[in-house]
């Protein structure tokens, strides 16, 4: 495993704990382009069971919605690389489930599939609290399909760790 994944998920475990106030299943993951890595990175992690409920891999449009309630009109209208995709990924993935915080990663990993207005390595990215609007982020990452992947992770994970420590 990765020594920076490997960190970054510690970090975000002990964030969980300590900023939550409570030790209970905290966090899910909705993953499409990163294939459950996210999910894979944190239950690497020593005692991530305090802190992870679970994890959806929503490859395919009909995951999405099957397992996540993402409308198919918001993957129809926008995407399912998009910022409302997203977000609607990680707001699902709350619902179905006892977490508190959710992420959603949602991307074009490579080497084709992208388009002048979303290029190879458009990756969004949504972070949602129970009771709260999801915050998303899109970013373009560079390299071929394991580059891109990891970079999302690593993006994921870095943005999950500033929420839990901005509250």
């Amino acid at each position: 495993m990765d020594a920076d994944l490997v960190a970054l998920s510690e970090s975000v475990g002990t964030a969980a704990l300590t900023k939550s106030g409570q030790r209970r299943l905290l966090l899910a993951t909705a993953e499409s382009c990163t294939g459950g890595w996210v999910a894979q990175v944190i239950t690497h992690t020593s005692g991530s069971s305090e802190w992870f409920d679970r994890g959806f891999v929503t490859y395919s449009n009909e995951a999405k919605t099957d397992l996540l309630g993402v409308r198919p009109e918001t993957i129809d209208n926008y995407g399912a690389v998009s910022p409302e995709t997203a977000a609607a990924m990680a707001e699902g993935a709350l619902k179905n489930s006892n977490a508190l915080i959710a992420l959603a990663i949602t991307g074009i990993a490579g080497p084709t599939g992208g388009s002048p207005g979303k290029p190879v390595g458009t990756v969004c990215f949504a972070w949602c609290r129970v009771g709260q609007t999801a915050e998303t982020e899109t970013a373009v990452f560079a390299g071929d399909r394991e580059a891109v992947r990891r970079q999302a992770v690593l993006h994921a994970l870095r943005g999950l760790l500033l929420r839990l420590d901005a509250k």
